[in-house]
């Protein structure tokens, strides 16, 4: 006679498959909305005056951690510039919700390395961003962070 708790090991990886609820299926939208923050990032680094100019909303808030809020053309001189040169955003977490029609909002941490007029920073941030759909493409609205005071668990 089989030992009972041996056939429920036996049968664990199927009561497994039974019961892990299916993957949901890309969400469309979400995925235009992730494509859309990678392109910003790599113009950003890039400081691609065009590309930023067609990514972020004529209407951008952008809300540095430092407390310095700038609009879409003072944001796009400090990048172009080179006041503010930006060398990597790494995303440590990065998580997109649906906020409302035509809006989408992007959450998480990032570890940023850049400088301000030379120099060097490198700074971890929470942030929150908004995406709203503006005639049919998704453009970067708004940006708030906070600095974190070490790296996460």
């Amino acid at each position: 006679m089989s030992n009972p708790m041996h056939k429920f090991l036996c049968l664990l990886p199927l009561f497994a498959l039974v019961f892990t609820p299916l993957r949901a299926a890309s969400d469309p939208v979400l995925d235009a909305v992730r494509q859309a923050d990678d392109a910003r990032v790599v113009a950003t680094i890039a400081a691609d005056r065009a590309k930023l100019g067609a990514i972020f909303s004529d209407d951008l808030n952008y809300a540095h951690s430092s407390g310095m809020v700038n609009d879409k053309a003072a944001y796009i001189d400090t990048i172009v510039s080179g006041h503010t040169k930006y060398f990597s955003i790494d995303y440590e977490q990065r998580k997109f919700v649906p906020g409302a029609p035509g809006i989408v909002l992007m959450m998480g941490r990032c570890h940023i390395k850049s400088a301000n007029d030379g120099q060097p920073i490198d700074q971890r941030l929470n942030f929150l961003a908004v995406w709203r759909l503006e005639g049919g493409t998704w453009r970067f609205l708004a940006w708030q962070s906070c600095h974190l005071s070490a790296a996460p668990h």
